[in-house]
This record gives structure tokens, sequence and C-alpha cells, in this order.
């Protein structure tokens, strides 16, 4: 595993930009809290969201599929440069990505999503997201995942801001990965 990892870091494995596919892209209008993408493909291996959000004090989950049950969970690992945190939540409503946008006014916070496997009809949905934000000079950096106990192909995907509406420096795009060849 951990040869995976550096192979995908040093470029000599992993995915590589050619295998890359955009799929769709949202902005924040300031009056909904609610990014979704719908109608999403089942011709990739695995889905990636890549986003950038501007102060407010988001705090971005996921929900799947429309699926509002309990049915989810989350494990968060952050830090700030002194602290380190863990923590794990089980029946949730929703995942928590842990990405947060701070309340320091202009500074921006980024996150990527990874769904893997997310058309399979016979496995449960694992999630995995790496964010992070700056607020001037402090700041946190977030490697968190979740889990969606339902084996359904995943069509659609709402990124949830629950402390607000998305501003209009908020930017979302879906990304499908294709299978190595």
């Amino acid at each position: 595993m951990i040869g995976a990892l550096v192979a995908g870091i040093t470029g000599s494995g992993g995915a590589v930009a050619s295998s890359y596919e955009s799929i769709a892209t949202a902005t924040g209008t300031g009056s909904s809290g609610t990014i979704t993408f719908s109608s999403i493909p089942s011709t990739f291996k695995h889905l990636q969201i890549r986003g950038i959000f501007n102060d407010g004090g988001y705090n971005l989950n996921l929900r799947l599929n429309s699926d509002s049950g309990s049915n989810y969970a989350s494990h968060k690992l952050y830090g700030n440069g002194s602290t380190v945190t863990a923590t794990g939540a089980a029946s949730g409503t929703e995942i928590d990505t842990g990405a947060y946008g701070g309340s320091t006014t202009n500074t921006m916070s980024t996150i990527i999503i990874d769904i893997l496997d997310y058309a399979s009809t016979t496995k449960n949905k694992t999630t995995r997201h790496f964010a992070g934000n700056d607020q001037n000079g402090s700041g946190l950096v977030w490697v968190t995942s979740g889990l969606w106990t339902s084996t359904s192909a995943i069509s659609t995907i709402q990124i949830l801001n629950i402390y607000g509406n998305y501003n209009t420096q908020t930017t979302f795009a879906l990304y499908g990965i294709k299978e190595a060849a």
C-alpha cells in the first residue's frame, strides 16, 4: 500500500491526468446551501470532486442519492499545526467531510473528495477527503473518510453547507476517473 502511495505521489503510478474526465462544474449562487450533481453517468471507475470555497463558516457534508436516512459513517483526523484531533461518528444522515470554511474574511478553503467504486451494485460506498484552509497565518488540514451503507450505484451527489449558503466564490468540479488499462 505504501508503495502505491509513493508511486502516486512521484508520478510512477496511480491515475494520470488523462485518466480524468470533466463531468460537471457548479458555482454557488449566494442563495442556496446545496450544490447538486445529478444524472452522473456510470461509465467511470471512481469519481473525484475538487472544490474551493470562501470564508463564511462552511462545514461541508455529503449526501448520496438524496438518502437522508441514518446510513452514513464519518472518520476525521485534523490538525492546526500544534494540535491533532481524531473523531468518528456512525449512523449519521450524511457524511461529514470535516471541511470547514473558517470565519476569517477573505480566506479560501479547498477540498478533494474521492468516491470509490461509485457505480458498483455489490459494495457499500466509501469516500476519502483531503481539505484545508488558511486563515491569514493559521488554519486547519483534514484527512477524513466516509461510508454510505448502500450498494446502490451513485447517480446524485449533494454537497451540503450545513451553516448557510454558498457564496459566488464557491466552485465544485466533478470528474470521472477511468479504470486503468
